[in-house]
């Protein structure tokens, strides 16, 4: 089979501005393991241009971005950092390399010395929720959806940047659920700047990609550096660390192992189903429901 040639990131520049495009949008732009250094590599590109003051990204077709793309690793066992979630032995070194490079790739936005806007239409969940959050601003739809289900079973948000925009409360009700938001209610709570009509989305992120383009980039990235040095004074970086470690055990807890198990005996939707829908996560793993429980 050919390696796919199509980029999973799109680049293009305009009136001082930088536009990063997630471009899988046959799979609702999930994240597969070409996009995360691709987007890097588009951070990289937009930083060394002196002709771009600001970073908009965004997503093709129906929505920012629907996580990673678990499918056939959930149903194969496969996992995502390749020493396998069905393999008798995993290796927590090997899976912690694969998800901080992913995690680094991401907060590229969060570092970068020039501002990023997320633009999020559609949801912006799981991974895909710690994308939009590595970027300085996030600008919704009011009826887009953000949240981080995988909590619930067989994920931890590797960024950690829950916390750092919604403070501990609102944070554990997020991550203690595995619910999602709308835009609206996001913006509420401060998890994102502000949320717009979906109509009228493009024009709230150009108005403020606008007014930000007419700063020197050097201001910019002063105001940038010293604004994030009070988070990394708060621990971000030993967080991040500690997240990650986290999400790699989560998919192989026993209940991290029971929810691959279903989604190899029913597939990757069904598995996904029970787990959103709130039914009970058996506590150390047991048996795979039937048919017939699913029915039920």
């Amino acid at each position: 089979m050919s390696e796919p040639t199509e980029p999973t990131v799109l680049y293009e520049t305009r009136d001082r501005k930088a536009y990063l495009t997630l471009n899988r949008p046959d799979r609702l732009n999930a994240i597969d393991f070409r996009m995360p250094g691709e987007l890097a590599a588009a951070v990289k590109r937009a930083e060394a241009d002196p002709g771009v003051h600001v970073i908009v990204l965004q997503g093709a077709g129906r929505a920012f971005c629907s996580g990673y793309d678990l499918k056939i690793s959930a149903e194969d066992g496969a996992g995502t950092q390749g020493s396998g979630g069905g393999d008798p032995v995993w290796d927590p070194i090997k899976d912690y390399a694969l998800m901080k490079r992913f995690t680094d790739d991401y907060f590229s936005l969060w570092r970068s010395l020039k501002p990023t806007i997320a633009k999020v239409h559609g949801f912006a969940v799981a991974g895909g929720s710690d994308i939009a959050l590595s970027c300085d601003m996030v600008v919704m739809a009011d009826d887009a959806r953000i949240g981080y289900m995988p909590a619930r079973v067989w994920g931890c948000p590797t960024t950690a940047m829950w916390v750092y925009r919604l403070g501990a409360e609102r944070a554990k009700r997020m991550l203690f659920t595995g619910d999602t938001i709308d835009g609206r209610t996001a913006a509420e709570w401060g998890l994102v700047l502000e949320s717009a009509p979906p109509e009228e989305l493009d024009a709230r992120v150009e108005a403020l990609a606008d007014r930000i383009a007419g700063v020197p980039t050097n201001q910019l990235a002063m105001q940038k550096l010293m604004i994030n040095q009070a988070y990394d004074n708060m621990g971000l970086h030993g967080t991040q660390i500690l997240a990650t470690l986290f999400d790699g055990i989560t998919r192989h807890s026993p209940e991290g192992r029971w929810f691959q198990e279903f989604a190899a005996a029913h597939g990757f939707q069904e598995a996904v189903k029970w787990r959103d829908s709130g039914r009970w996560i058996p506590e150390g793993g047991g048996p795979v429901p039937s048919r017939e429980d699913l029915e039920d």
